[in-house]
């Protein structure tokens, strides 16, 4: 196949038609009406989540050099301010960055990152205001508070600073928004003459930059998905051109590190759970070839590395073994050391903000579905430990809950597992409403967290269940691969055993079933909705990728180059035909479907708004039930949807309204 399918929808593709606008308007009509029964409840449920939140918080102060770094926010506002203290974390306030002055002109506004100068002089910062994640950059000098001059538009997320603090790298999108070409700005001097530093010539590779912790080094990446090469830029000699670390090969994924004497390396070449090599310096260039770099960390056929944190005297590993993630801290900088123990057998570890090379301690968040987000420190040689913070949640009696960790069994007899968290009292009845959340994709975990807004279903009887199908990286990358290209239907026919499986343990029942997924988490729901209609009772699909022939076909759409190597590309008869076999659009049929909330925004870049808009209208066509169908666009929005947290608060509580209203109707009063 060469060409895009055509269809009797294919008009819902023209942004311009006025046509479509108008069939985007009257969904959202229709929407607004069928909802209107749950209005109160929405409102309930709203008021609930927001009283569990403090609205007036201050993250734990951060040490890098002379400062402590930190946000918080206030009442009633809906961003971030970003400030820090002089010489000790209850210092005198400074406040650099005040999301809430940036966003004021705008309905919708995302801050997607920003970058202190060494020096603490200036910020940079970058933001959008569609939805569509081209970003404007900005320099403001903290000390007056005043915006250089120059203006940058279309630039992503990532900045790094040179170690002169007047030298920014920043990343430009081109028309399709893949993240292509790295620049030297010089802060003082118009755009026009910023320096190109690199450019990425293959349409499957996209940029990312970051700099080291140490601040010698910046490192950009370019990433397919299948193959990451990192560059070494000299933070201290930002003249100087980026120089490949360990070169490109396909297949291939590597990523670098500084450790103060050399680099460290974590590649998947002959290690398919990742190892980590060391990569000699010599002028601030890697030196020799790397099939000769020492290894300082094995590989381990059962554990995957995900990720290295070098720090000067030790390092820190995250680790992820039978579903969960854990921290190994190695003093000594050796692959040895210990794991950070905790009780909860359902929770997981982020990194905290650890932002001094040279330092004896390390910061980690610990969460669990019943446990709110928790920093504790840890000296790295003792193994000491202190809490620095645990999230208020207003109101939260943990003993009025349970998270269990179950494993379904897969068609092929593997074991997936699910995370949930439910009622502590609740009994297995098989009459329990349930919502289990799904993704399946590019080898991302779902990590069983604390969400306060999930408590509003709990509180009302709800089972909250996570399904770790294949496609993600829960279990190791042969997790991932088991579940992309010509194996993807594995995803689908693993959610399905674990709906099952809740069914037959007696958490719920079909009827009670309510799934939920976004993104290529909403291609999951569409999939196995079509396969089992008769298993669910309620469907959230958020900004769904549903329409995945049409869209694998069209290389002019932003990212679909990208997205060969997760899915497959239809321009070859065997991914054509597997890929036409379970594409939600192309499969619906002729038959009773559950209640279905499908979300969709006018300029996500990532999933274009008329594939959902394609799909509710091919519902319509076919399904032979009256029940619910929904469909929402957020008219002034992209992927993320909205940037304003009480906004998005609103968003969650319309879907468990929804979800509620369906499921457990004679709880609406709960």
């Amino acid at each position: 196949m060469t060409g895009a399918t055509r269809d009797d929808l294919s008009w819902l593709r023209g942004r311009d038609d006025p046509r479509v606008l108008g069939f985007l308007t009257a969904e959202n009509e229709r929407t607004e009406r069928e909802m209107g029964r749950f209005v109160a409840l929405e409102a309930e449920i709203y008021a609930e989540i927001r009283s569990r939140i403090e609205e007036r918080d201050r993250s734990v102060p951060a040490p890098r050099g002379e400062y402590f770094y930190y946000y918080r926010t206030e009442v009633g506002k809906p961003y971030r301010i970003w400030a820090r203290a002089h010489g000790n974390p209850d210092g005198e306030e400074e406040i650099y960055l005040d999301e809430n002055e940036i966003a004021a002109p705008h309905a919708f506004c995302r801050v997607g990152g920003h970058a202190v100068s060494p020096d603490h002089r200036y910020v940079a910062y970058v933001f959008d205001t569609t939805g569509d994640e081209d970003h404007s950059l900005r320099i403001r000098e903290i000390a007056t508070g005043a915006s250089l001059p120059e203006r940058i538009e279309r630039a992503a997320e990532h900045l790094a600073w040179a170690a002169d603090s007047r030298t920014l790298f920043y990343i430009a999108r081109d028309p399709r928004k893949r993240a292509h070409r790295v620049y030297r700005h010089r802060v003082g001097f118009d755009p026009s003459e910023d320096a190109l530093v690199y450019e990425e010539p293959h349409e499957a590779f996209h940029l990312s930059m970051r700099a080291s912790r140490s601040r010698r080094f910046i490192f950009i990446e370019a990433a397919s998905a299948i193959t990451r090469e990192s560059f070494l830029l000299d933070a201290v000699h930002p003249e100087r051109m980026p120089v490949s670390v360990a070169g490109r090969k396909p297949g291939i994924e590597y990523q670098a590190s500084d450790s103060g004497d050399d680099l460290l390396v974590r590649t998947n070449e002959d290690a398919l759970n990742f190892r980590v090599l060391c990569a000699p310096l010599e002028d601030g260039r890697p030196k020799g070839d790397p099939a000769s770099w020492p290894q300082a960390v094995p590989h381990r056929p059962h554990v995957l590395l995900e990720a290295l944190e070098p720090f000067r005297d030790f390092w820190v590993l995250v680790e992820r073994e039978e579903g969960q993630r854990h921290l190994r801290i190695c003093p000594g900088r050796t692959p040895d050391g210990y794991r950070i123990d905790v009780e909860e057998s359902v929770r997981t570890f982020l990194t905290g903000d650890n932002l001094e090379f040279e330092t004896d301690r390390f910061r980690y968040v610990l969460s669990s579905p019943v446990t709110p987000p928790t920093v504790y420190e840890v000296v790295a040689a003792t193994g000491e430990r202190t809490l620095l913070k645990r999230e208020s949640v207003p109101g939260l009696d943990p003993a009025r809950y349970r998270a269990e960790r179950l494993w379904a069994t897969a068609d092929d007899g593997a074991r997936i597992p699910i995370s949930l968290i439910c009622p502590a009292d609740l009994e297995q009845t098989g009459d329990n409403p349930c919502l289990l959340y799904g993704y399946g994709a590019y080898g991302v975990c779902l990590e069983p967290m604390f969400a306060v807004q999930v408590l509003s279903l709990v509180d009302r009887g709800f089972v909250h269940a996570i399904a770790h199908v294949r496609g993600g990286g829960e279990l190791g990358e042969a997790w991932h691969q088991q579940g992309k290209m010509l194996s993807k239907r594995t995803t689908f026919t693993d959610f399905i055993s674990c709906a099952e499986r809740l069914i037959e343990t007696g958490y719920t029942s079909p009827r009670r079933l309510g799934i939920q997924g976004r993104s290529a988490g909403g291609l999951l729901m569409g999939a196995v909705t079509n396969m089992r209609p008769e298993l669910f009772g309620a469907v959230v699909a958020g900004v769904p990728f549903v329409d995945v022939l049409a869209t694998m076909l069209d290389p002019s759409i932003p990212l679909t180059v990208i997205e060969y190597d997760e899915w497959g590309d239809p321009r070859r008869p065997e991914y054509y035909d597997y890929i036409r076999s379970y594409s939600p659009f192309d499969n619906v049929r002729e038959t009773a479907y559950p209640n279905m909330l499908v979300t969709a925004g006018l300029n996500d870049p990532r999933v274009q708004f008329w594939e959902p808009a394609r799909w509710v209208a091919r519902l319509r066509e076919r399904r032979t039930d009256d029940k619910l169908l929904l469909l929402r666009t957020d008219m002034g929005a992209g992927h993320t949807g909205p940037s304003d947290r009480f906004e998005w608060l609103r968003e969650k509580a319309f879907e468990y309204a929804f979800l509620v209203g369906v499921l457990a109707p004679e709880r609406l009063d709960a």
